[in-house]
């Protein structure tokens, strides 16, 4: 590497320049009846949150559209649903109620984007509008909004990551049994391992 690396924001920016002043007024605190529409038509979102060692997780949620709640403008509730119990987003929130969501839709170039403040919550009644197939979550991230605003299709135009042409087949890329037995177990069964795993959620979601 000949030049150092960029240490400052004014060197930043006589590289990148400045955004417009339509682009660097797009931030809202609040949804509106034309922003709302990016949460109630998605079907996934991640979650970033931080932890008081300076780690960082980026974790997926999906679920049907819908999923992550409006219950006003500047208040989303998303459910907690069953998963490896890791909980790294959850204990992270539990130190640091910072957050950041990245909404994304099928087909859609456009993503969209909050960040604010979040607090675990374990109310029943406010939970129960969140139920699928029969079952409630036990908990949930009720988000706070500080800025919302939606982020050009540039990313995703790039990538093609809708186009049907361009999806891989899954059986291409190694399985979560055999990455975790190269790096934890060498005395797991891969096979065996990704079987369990698929029953346990077949069971979980009621498929057989």
């Amino acid at each position: 590497m000949t030049a150092p690396p960029i240490s400052s924001e004014s060197e930043l920016r006589s590289i990148l320049g400045a955004p417009s002043e339509l682009v660097a007024g797009k931030v809202a605190d609040r949804l509106n009846d034309l922003t709302r529409q990016f949460i109630e038509r998605s079907p996934f979102v991640c979650i970033a949150t931080a932890s008081p060692d300076g780690g960082l997780d980026v974790s997926p949620r999906g679920d049907p559209a819908g999923f992550v709640r409006i219950l006003d403008e500047r208040t989303l509730l998303l459910p907690e649903r069953p998963g490896n119990k890791l909980a790294d987003s959850l204990t992270n929130l539990l130190a640091d109620g910072r957050i950041a969501l990245l909404f994304l839709i099928p087909g859609v170039g456009d993503s969209f984007r909050v960040n604010g403040r979040a607090e675990i919550v374990q109310d029943e009644e406010l939970l129960a509008d969140s139920t699928v197939d029969g079952r409630a979550p036990k908990l949930g991230i009720l988000v706070a909004i500080e800025e919302a605003y939606t982020q050009c299709s540039k990313a995703l135009i790039r990538s093609d990551l809708w186009n049907p042409e361009k999806h891989i087949d899954r059986d291409e890329l190694p399985s979560g049994g055999e990455i975790l037995k190269a790096v934890s177990d060498p005395q797991l069964d891969p096979e065996q391992y990704d079987r369990e795993r698929a029953e346990r959620y077949a069971r979980r979601e009621g498929l057989y």
